[in-house]
């Protein structure tokens, strides 16, 4: 037996119009804190980061980005930090110490490799050898002159670094108790399982920004 036909435009029962208000209004904005309030954008250029793998031996990449130097508004100490495209992750954030030095990359005119004892982008903070790589030689030399005048400025700063802050900018969370220490002894120039090779520091180079 075939089933009648429905006409849709036929006239129907009226259906209860039950309304439930939202448990969530998603109008409603939340705050985001970066933890990078109180701080003073002194520099901010785009370029692309990398680590030393010391267990592989080659470089790795950490990601493309705005490198910024960050003046703390009541401490006057200065951080550098650096965050990925779209995701906004931390890739790089640690202090500016009189014992870090820009070393040019071999074969490049246009990036920079240097030592950082605690780098608070990872959880714990890791010791690390990084790279950074702008797009031209001009951008290179305004990194480095911004980079070299903030680590003037932090050795003659009698206000304390932003522990709290390197700590929390990790990843943006209030939660983060993580703590930086200044008194961690600073990397030995003989480890050879953190200091790349000549040959070695050739490899972020080659890739394009």
């Amino acid at each position: 037996m075939s089933e009648p036909v429905v006409d849709a435009l036929a006239p129907r029962e009226e259906e209860p119009d039950v309304h439930f208000e939202p448990v969530i209004k998603l109008t409603e904005q939340v705050d985001t804190k970066t933890h990078e309030e109180d701080e003073t954008v002194l520099f901010k250029m785009r370029a692309k980061l990398f680590r030393f793998d010391s267990v592989s031996t080659e470089w790795k990449e950490r990601g493309t980005g705005d490198v910024r130097l960050l003046c703390h508004k009541h401490t006057a100490k200065i951080r550098l930090v650096m965050r990925r495209d779209k995701t906004l992750k931390v890739c790089a954030n640690h202090l500016i110490t009189a014992d870090m030095k820009l070393q040019p990359n071999i074969g490049s005119d246009r990036s920079w490799v240097w030592k950082v004892v605690a780098d608070y982008s990872e959880t714990p903070p890791t010791s690390e050898t990084l790279a950074i790589r702008f797009a031209n030689a001009e951008n290179a030399a305004e990194f480095k002159a911004a980079f070299e005048d903030a680590k003037e400025k932090n050795v003659g700063g009698s206000a304390g670094p932003t522990d709290e802050k390197l700590a929390d900018a990790e990843s943006g969370e209030e939660n983060d108790t993580t703590k930086p220490s200044e008194e961690a002894p600073a990397q030995p120039e003989s480890d050879v399982a953190t200091k790349p090779s000549e040959s070695q520091e050739q490899g972020p180079v080659t890739e394009s920004t």
